[in-house]
């Protein structure tokens, strides 16, 4: 029975795959992967010989189609990112959709994702909050910041490393020196480290201290 599996991947530790994310990947007929050189890794650590197409956000669009007929005539596809759950700031969405509206069955396995660590490392209220992703770099991060300074709720953000000073700058300036903010970095990762303060603190943090790994910012909501 043709069916779409989203399967979520370790973030950092390899320990964190689940033993039904393992069968899946070993039982289905073929894995669309985001870079198939660094799934390849970890299909090689547990075994897993099925074979590998590539699936990123600079072919989805071309492909799509060809994969929902893939699918009605009876194979079982399985889709994995670099790290964490598809779909979430990384390639899935569209096929997903694609796939719901063709009625063909889809299924997202439950497993890592780098946000609810963070939210949960954070200390920040945890019962409502929004998650936004990257924010855009140049055109509408204005408006998007404007908008953000007066949500209530906690609201998490993924960040790159070059690119957190610039960021927490900007919290600094539309939501001011003194909210809350909580930086997890390298999250299951040897070098795992979370850093809670002000935006000015740990903007202070940073400037002296310049990161690196994946990134994941959590921000207070305004009182």
């Amino acid at each position: 029975m043709s069916k779409l599996y989203i399967v979520p991947t370790p973030i950092g530790n390899l320990e964190d795959i689940t033993l039904r994310a393992i069968t899946v990947l070993k039982e289905v007929d073929y894995i669309l992967a985001e870079d198939t050189r660094t799934s390849g890794k970890l299909l090689k650590h547990f075994e897993i010989n099925t074979p590998m197409q590539s699936h990123h956000m600079h072919n989805e669009h071309k492909t799509v189609t060809r994969l929902v007929e893939r699918l009605k005539g009876g194979e079982t596809i399985a889709l994995i990112s670099d790290a964490g759950t598809p779909a979430i700031s990384d390639p899935g969405f569209l096929l997903t959709r694609t796939c719901v509206e063709n009625n063909i069955e889809v299924n997202c396995l439950p497993g890592a994702t780098a946000f609810v660590p963070a939210l949960v490392n954070s200390g920040l209220p945890n019962d409502k909050f929004i998650f936004e992703g990257f924010l855009p770099v140049k055109k509408g991060r204005q408006t998007r910041l404007l908008l953000l300074a007066e949500e209530t709720r906690t609201m998490i953000f993924y960040e790159s490393p070059h690119k957190l000073i610039k960021t927490l700058g900007h919290f600094c300036e539309y939501f001011g020196e003194d909210r809350p903010v909580s930086v997890s970095r390298e999250l299951t990762k040897l070098y795992e480290e979370t850093i809670r303060g002000t935006a000015k603190e740990v903007l202070e943090h940073y400037t002296n201290k310049p990161p690196k790994g994946e990134i994941v910012i959590v921000v207070g909501g305004k009182k």
